[in-house]
C-alpha cells in the first residue's frame, strides 16, 4: 500500500482517544448510602486519583501525538499497524486505571496494581516511539516542517518515556505510592512542549 495522507489516521485517532477518556469516569461509583454521603464522597478518593492521573495521561499522549503527527505527511501499512498498536493500549488504561483504584480503595494488591498500570504506560510508550522512528526512519515520511536534526532532538525526547515509565513501575512494585509520584512527576515532564532542536 502507498503512503497515504495521515488525515483519517488522526481522526480515528482523535475518536479513540476521545472515547477512552471519556471511560475513565465511569471508574467512579456514586456512593449507595447518601446519608453519609460527604464521607461516601470522601472514601472515593482513590478513583479521584486514578481518573485524575489517567485523565491527564490520556491527554498527554493525545496531545503528543497531534504534535508527532504536524510532522508526519504519510502514513504507510506499517506506520497504520503501530498507531494501531497505541490506540489498543490507551483503550486498554480505563481498565488499568479501574484496577488501581479497586486495589487503592480495599487496600490488598496495590504493588501489582501498579505495576498492572505502570507496565501499561511503558508499553504505551514503546509503541508511540516505534511510530516515531517508523516514520523519521531515512526521513520517508516526515514532511518539511522538522530537519532530520531535529527529528533526532525529538527522539531522544520521546525515547525516555518508557524507560522512565519502567523506573516508576519498579519503584511501585516496591512502594506503591512511589510509582504513582513518579507517573505524577512525568505528567508533568511530558506536558512540556515539544521542541525540535
Amino acid at each position: 500500500m502507498p503512503a497515504a495522507s495521515t488525515s483519517r489516521v488522526e481522526a480515528f485517532s482523535d475518536g479513540v482517544f476521545a472515547i477512552a477518556i471519556t471511560l475513565l469516569v465511569l471508574e467512579i461509583r456514586v456512593p449507595e448510602d447518601t446519608r453519609h454521603l460527604a464521607h461516601g464522597l470522601l472514601d472515593l478518593w482513590p478513583s479521584y486519583l486514578a481518573f485524575g492521573v489517567s485523565f491527564l495521561l490520556v491527554g498527554l499522549v493525545w496531545a503528543n501525538h497531534h504534535v508527532m503527527f504536524e510532522h508526519i505527511r504519510a502514513a504507510d501499512r506499517p506506520l497504520l499497524f503501530l498507531n494501531t498498536l497505541l490506540l489498543m493500549n490507551v483503550s486498554f488504561l480505563p481498565f488499568a486505571a479501574a484496577v488501581l483504584a479497586a486495589a487503592l480503595r480495599d487496600g490488598h494488591g496495590e504493588r501489582t496494581a501498579v505495576v498492572l498500570y505502570g507496565g501499561t504506560l511503558v508499553v504505551g510508550g514503546v509503541f508511540f516511539n516505534a511510530i516515531w522512528e517508523w516514520a523519521r526512519r531515512g526521513h520517508q515520511l516526515l514532511g518539511t516542517s522538522i530537519d532530520p536534526a531535529g527529528a533526532r532532538a525529538v527522539s531522544r525526547r520521546f525515547l525516555l518515556g518508557p524507560a522512565l515509565y519502567a523506573a516508576g513501575t519498579a519503584l511501585g512494585a516496591a512502594v506503591p505510592l512511589l510509582g504513582l509520584l513518579v507517573f505524577a512527576a512525568l505528567i508533568v515532564f511530558y506536558w512540556l512542549p515539544v521542541t525540535a532542536r
